[in-house]
């Protein structure tokens, strides 16, 4: 009989890798980003994640990929061009300042990005709060389970001890009972 196996992946989840890995990929980030995302959405290691990417996922994605990463050149572009004018308001000839739309549009996408990054370092944060926590369960319980481990140990080398002691006695009422009384090698002799 053949179970499915508890850690196999189902289509959301693929769907769910796919789709994060391709934002980052858009947005310029590391796809090792993308894996720990998904890792803690998924209760995964970002490594499972990646396993899961490189080894099955990838293969189905293979033009949302190149067009993922036109995306992120098309951006990166834009956002030389804005760096490049300084981003700066341009001043029309009245003296009033006004705002292009490219400058609105790169000011938002920046403020976007900062907010992205800052919920994932909250949400990564979390998670190594609950991983720390959980470690920390586990050293106590070890712990615990350590000191009951060695008073076992204590009262076995206890039982060793008196088992050898009674052993010795033993040998001892042996040894004692085998030896001729003093008197009957004597009087054997004599007869």
């Amino acid at each position: 009989m053949t179970g499915i196996r508890q850690d196999a992946w189902t289509k959301e989840e693929d769907e769910l890798l796919a789709s994060v890995v391709l934002q980052y990929i858009r947005e310029g980030n590391t796809q090792l980003e993308a894996f720990a995302e998904v890792g803690r959405r998924l209760s995964r290691t970002a490594a499972a994640c990646g396993f899961r990417w490189n080894s099955c996922v990838r293969k189905q994605y293979k033009e949302d990929i190149e067009l993922a990463k036109q995306e992120r050149k098309r951006r990166k572009k834009e956002v030389a061009a804005i760096k490049e004018s300084g981003g700066r308001a341009k001043v029309e000839a009245e003296g009033k300042q006004h705002l292009s739309w490219p400058d609105v549009l790169a000011f938002l996408q920046a403020e976007e990005q900062k907010a992205r990054e800052a919920r994932r370092a909250a949400d990564e944060n979390r998670a190594l709060k609950n991983d720390m926590e959980q470690l920390q369960q586990m050293v106590t319980k070890l712990q615990m389970e350590k000191e009951a481990l060695e008073k076992q140990l204590a009262a076995v080398q206890e039982e060793y001890k008196t088992l050898l002691a009674i052993m010795e006695r033993a040998r001892q009422m042996v040894a004692d009972h085998e030896k001729p009384a003093p008197n009957e090698a004597d009087g054997a002799g004599e007869s």
